[in-house]
């Protein structure tokens, strides 16, 4: 099977690490082209993927097509390729932020499956989750090649397109959420007389083993709070400190507030 990339930005390059480390595709299959080959040029010697010509190439070539462009260039890339997708019949899959199937079958001027995916950075690492949907001309063989493809990048959520935003802000916005918590874990650390590399350490660790224990468990992570809290002890004493400061309210309005930009960015 052969990969193919129409634009070689960070949210690509961050796919692209994952599958070579996964090691299931050979590198020589993983095809990209975008508008600036300059830019990508040291990133494909260092991953020893091929980079082609143009985003034709790109389409003929693969057998799965993601279109990694900024939303407002799709239309002059499926545009530049529609011809070759109709010859050719690769899987088009969208990694395009708020643009719907439905746009995505306008501008492609073609009764042709497509799909829309959103993975989040933590793919580069294969620990990303990414949302996937299809629409009616996709069946169920297209989607399980696409799926196990983003399986090797970590979870595969498959949810309706009208969740797409929610899922952006629980998943595609919140490292950089998770990251402040770990920071923040870590300053306090700090202010009790470990070095910061070490607090930073011990911070994220923590995090990481909880994330790996909900995932293994079937209790639900405030059960999960209740098996950690003695009665009487030190952690109910934090708990109790953190929502008196509003913890799970600034999570809350945090991600209310990406949710409403980024409907505000699709009107």
């Amino acid at each position: 099977m052969k990969i193919g990339f129409i634009g070689v930005g960070n949210m690509a390059q961050a796919m692209i690490k994952g599958l070579v480390k996964a090691d299931q595709i050979a590198t020589a299959d993983i095809l990209v082209h975008g508008g600036h080959p300059a830019n990508y040029a040291d990133f494909v010697a260092e991953q020893r993927i091929t980079a082609v010509a143009d985003n034709n190439s790109v389409v003929e070539q693969a057998d799965i097509v993601f279109l990694a462009v900024k939303p407002y260039i799709v239309p002059q890339v499926l545009a530049e390729t529609n011809a070759a997708f109709k010859a050719h019949q690769p899987l088009m899959v969208s990694m395009a932020a708020g643009l719907s199937l439905d746009k995505l079958a306008e501008q492609s001027a073609a009764d042709l499956p497509i799909l829309r995916i959103m993975p989040n950075v933590n793919v580069a690492n294969r620990a990303g989750i990414t949302a996937v949907v299809g629409n009616e001309q996709v069946n169920a063989e297209q989607l399980g090649r696409v799926k196990d493809v983003l399986a090797q990048l970590g979870g595969v959520v498959e949810i309706g397109e009208k969740d797409f935003t929610t899922f952006s802000a629980l998943a595609g916005s919140s490292p950089a959420f998770v990251y402040l918590f770990i920071d923040s874990m870590a300053r306090a650390g700090v202010k009790h007389g470990l070095t910061k590399k070490a607090a930073t350490e011990i911070a994220a660790q923590a995090v990481l083993g909880s994330a790996q224990n909900v995932l293994m468990s079937d209790d639900s992570p405030w059960d999960l709070v209740d098996q950690v809290s003695s009665p009487g002890g030190t952690t109910v004493a934090g708990l109790l400190a953190m929502e008196e400061a509003g913890l799970m309210t600034a999570v809350v309005k945090g991600i209310d507030a990406t949710i409403a930009k980024d409907l505000e960015s699709q009107k």
